[in-house]
């Protein structure tokens, strides 16, 4: 039993792990987009930009998934994500790239803004282009400065793959539980915990070694 329960619970830990990797892929680039827009100078896109992010940072992702899964079927008589698993999956990433992304821009534009602005200054006054400012000054403080709150919400992350059995996506929650309602066993849900924990245990390494790494600007 133990055995078959370990297998279940890695197929939907491979979900989860799909989830996680393909929001990351999205989400920070996404992020970072956002970021640089919320800090525009143009009034209209700045503004454009904090509203969207207000309204998807103040609204739980659990009713943002129910939305983009079910929303196109029903106003579109169509369900653009199909009724497989796969279609499953890919509607929970966009709802988390959607999501995350809008946090990362946060945490991007003040890393941006803690940048002194001395500093850019100098670059113009040495010849540099806007471009090499921003990639050789700016980004490479910033990138220092949101390692910390970035990996707060990348573990976050981890825990909110759970919400995908909100639409039925065999995640590793999803598996758990699906003992405890067909054999009526508790105990691999417990199991279940000990996944996660080994998944935010190695993230919390990874950006431990990152973070000394970036000690350069100490």
């Amino acid at each position: 039993m133990f055995g078959t329960v370990t297998l279940t619970l890695l197929h939907g830990l491979w979900t989860t792990f799909q989830i996680f990797i393909l929001t990351l892929v999205f989400a920070l680039p996404l992020g970072l987009l956002l970021g640089i827009g919320s800090a525009s100078k143009w009034k209209p896109l700045r503004y454009l930009i904090q509203v969207f992010v207000w309204i998807i940072r103040g609204t739980p992702l659990m009713l943002q998934l129910i939305i983009i899964f079910y929303g196109p079927g029903l106003w579109l008589h169509h369900n653009i994500w199909s009724g497989n698993e796969a279609g499953r999956i890919t509607a929970t990433v966009v709802a988390f790239v959607i999501n995350y992304a809008c946090y990362f821009s946060v945490i991007f534009r003040g890393g941006i803004e803690g940048v002194p602005v001395g500093q850019r200054e100098a670059g113009l006054v040495l010849g540099m282009t806007k471009s090499q400012i921003f990639f050789k000054i700016t980004l490479l403080q910033m990138i220092k400065r949101v390692v910390p709150p970035m990996s707060n919400e990348i573990i976050t992350l981890v825990k909110d793959t759970s919400l995908a059995r909100i639409i039925a996506a065999y995640e590793l929650t999803f598996a758990g539980y699906s003992f405890m309602k067909s054999a009526g066993l508790t105990w691999p849900l417990f199991y279940t915990g000990v996944f996660y924990l080994v998944f935010v245990g190695i993230l919390t390494l990874l950006f431990g070694y990152i973070e000394k790494k970036l000690d350069y600007f100490r």
